[in-house]
């Protein structure tokens, strides 16, 4: 496939390298309305995302890196990569299952992070690219790496639709109880990559409940209604309104990072959440059937290396609207459950899409 005009600054030579013995590339999608997208098979990662604005200028709303060695190199490795086997947290990176008991690595606090030293986000995935509107990727994760039971068969399928919608698909199965928790961690900015702040961003999330979490960002258990807090997403706010408000669950989160229990009356697909940038008219409303979304607002970013285009990143330059179960969830029976058995198929969506106010 040619490389769209859209693409330009993301050349694909940039990202040809053999890494554990993979080759990696980078591969483009387009459709017919504008919207085109830039993805490597290192970490599963987005690496552009350019929208159409409100001038029909195209617009790249997402963080990243230009080439494949500084993505290797990244101080920030989730840059819109699939984290897993499990995305977020795990309390002391120890769990049991079917009574045995696992280690995690310790690699955020005194817990596991979005799979520990080696997650999904820093593994070559094998990449089919079906046409130029989509691409499939899979990996085997094998027993017992990171620590996880079971050998693990995951595959992505990222595709563009017409009407201006990323869809994300996700599908696994294992030949061993494991547990799982996928998502991907694009850090947004829809006024463009580069812009300095978020915090003029509206922003509204269909939850009446988030999970308070500790210093350690381990939720307690029991949901509280966002009603007279400044969790309180159910209408459009701008980000920087109440981030930095005397409430104790953003001064342990240095702002938002927060998983938000998505209402919801059925399975299937429903409507998660909205961000608008005045600046370029760009929307974006999020569709998934994930039962949370963790809302991080780019609170430990510092502005101390070079992205795309050779943009520095400050503090809360991006947002992340990452569709998963809750964290910690393998120690919440109450939670919904993020235990995989062999025989089942692990199945989940997510939709991005993009359009203009």
């Amino acid at each position: 496939m040619s490389k769209s005009n859209a693409l330009k600054s993301i050349d694909k030579n940039d990202f040809q390298k053999t890494v554990d013995g993979k080759p990696v590339d980078l591969f483009y999608l387009s459709n017919e309305k504008g919207l085109a997208i830039s993805v490597t098979n290192y970490g599963a990662k987005i690496v552009s995302i350019h929208v159409p604005d409100k001038n029909g200028e195209k617009i790249d709303v997402v963080l990243g890196k230009s080439n494949i060695d500084d993505y290797l190199n990244n101080q920030e490795p989730y840059f819109g990569a699939v984290c897993g086997r499990t995305a977020n947290r795990i309390a002391d990176g120890r769990f049991s299952l079917e009574g045995a008991d696992y280690q995690l690595a310790v690699n955020n606090g005194p817990n596991s992070l979005h799979g520990g030293l080696k997650g999904f986000n820093a593994v070559v995935w094998e990449a089919k690219q079906i046409d130029g509107q989509n691409l499939e990727l899979a990996y085997l994760s094998v027993d017992g790496e990171e620590g996880f039971p079971g050998n693990l068969q995951v595959t992505i399928t990222y595709k563009l639709t017409n009407d201006n919608a990323l869809e994300i698909e996700y599908k696994a199965t294992t030949d061993k109880t494991t547990i799982l928790n996928l998502t991907n961690h694009s850090y947004f900015n829809l006024s463009g990559e580069g812009d300095p702040s978020v915090d003029d961003h509206q922003l509204q999330i269909n939850a009446d409940y988030y999970l308070p979490a500790s210093e350690v960002a381990i939720p307690y258990g029991k949901p509280e209604k966002v009603e007279g807090t400044p969790m309180d997403f159910r209408s459009l706010h701008t980000i920087g309104e109440r981030i930095d408000a005397d409430f104790t669950q953003l001064v342990f989160g240095n702002g938002y990072d927060h998983n938000f229990i998505i209402n919801r009356v059925n399975e299937g697909l429903t409507y998660c959440a909205k961000a608008i940038s005045k600046k370029t008219g760009i929307v974006m409303e999020i569709y998934t059937t994930e039962p949370g979304v963790q809302l991080y607002t780019g609170n430990y970013l510092e502005g101390n290396f070079a992205g795309k285009n050779a943009h520095r990143y400050p503090k809360r330059s991006a947002f992340c609207l990452e569709t998963q179960h809750y964290p910690d969830s393998i120690h919440h029976p109450e939670y919904p459950s993020t235990v995989l058995k062999p025989g089942e198929v692990f199945e989940s969506q997510t939709i991005f899409k993009f359009s203009i106010e």
